[in-house]
């Protein structure tokens, strides 16, 4: 999906195995075109050919991709970042926050036991570039894509700004009213969204889990994200207010029972979120 003349939306679509069933995903990486390619997170393991056809429609060979920015350490965002960076020789560049996660998968899989984590990274990549809030890109003296340290869906996540196109894509720091919550750090994910709130003038939201959404409306995302954060915090206090033992999976089903979120959704990584407002409220 093209948004803008230099920027392409690529959809890609993955199933996590879950103990109760199969959760029906997708993840969106970001084609940033010029004399020089730029993407933006690799999607999960096998993405490489979705993103190679798209790049092949409009007229690009794998070579043509020098850059390869990932948002953070997840698997659904580096999956396929060994086999692109094989097949096209481009760099890879993250927050220092994710370096470990990103070089070492099985320390991440170890520290944070993504169920089919297998299935969803093909294995550890090597950054080239280690990024810092502030770094800057600039492409073919056309765009600057500038880094903005987002923690709080992870400790090194960041969101990418295009100053000229007034184009944020913000990886997963804005979350989804409704959807799974996933978290490292409550107050970080709040803090976040605010400072990505103040960037005026955006005209498009380009995040993984979502569609991408375009003009003043998009606003209202971030308003909805922090509603939806705070509410979330709400309920963990509420729930806990009559358990024993606030570090199990019947907690988690409780909580997104009371959110009204499917309890089948329920695993160690949700529970990991609830945990991080748990910590929170001490």
């Amino acid at each position: 999906m093209q948004i803008t003349k230099h920027v392409h939306a690529i959809k890609i679509p993955f199933q996590l195995k879950i103990d109760t069933g199969i959760l029906d995903r997708f993840v969106y990486s970001y084609l940033i075109t010029g004399e020089t390619l730029v993407l933006i997170d690799s999607g999960v393991k096998g993405s490489e050919e979705i993103i190679f056809d798209y790049m092949n429609d409009l007229g690009f060979k794998p070579e043509d991709l020098t850059l390869l920015i990932l948002t953070h350490s997840h698997p659904d965002h580096i999956g396929s970042a060994r086999s692109i960076k094989e097949k096209s020789s481009c760099e890879v560049a993250a927050h220092h926050g994710e370096k470990g996660w990103i070089e070492d998968v099985d320390l991440q899989f170890k520290e944070r036991p993504v169920p089919g984590f297998h299935s969803l990274v093909e294995g550890s990549v090597d950054l080239d570039i280690v990024l810092e809030d502030g770094d800057e890109f600039e492409l073919d003296g056309k765009l600057n894509l500038k880094v903005i340290h987002t923690p709080g869906h992870s400790k090194g996540s960041i969101s990418i700004f295009i100053r000229e196109e007034k184009i944020l894509v913000s990886g997963d720091a804005v979350p989804l009213k409704g959807d799974l919550p996933i978290y490292d750090d409550f107050q970080a994910s709040l803090e976040s969204i605010n400072n990505l709130k103040d960037i005026e003038k955006l005209k498009w939201l380009l995040s993984s889990w979502d569609d991408p959404q375009p003009g003043d409306e998009l606003y209202l995302i971030f308003e909805e994200a922090i509603d939806y954060l705070k509410t979330i915090n709400d309920t963990v206090a509420k729930v806990s207010e009559n358990e024993d033992d606030t570090n199990s999976l019947e907690f988690t089903k409780k909580v997104l029972k009371e959110l009204g979120i499917p309890e089948m959704a329920a695993n160690p990584i949700v529970q990991r979120s609830f945990q991080a407002n748990l910590e929170k409220l001490k």
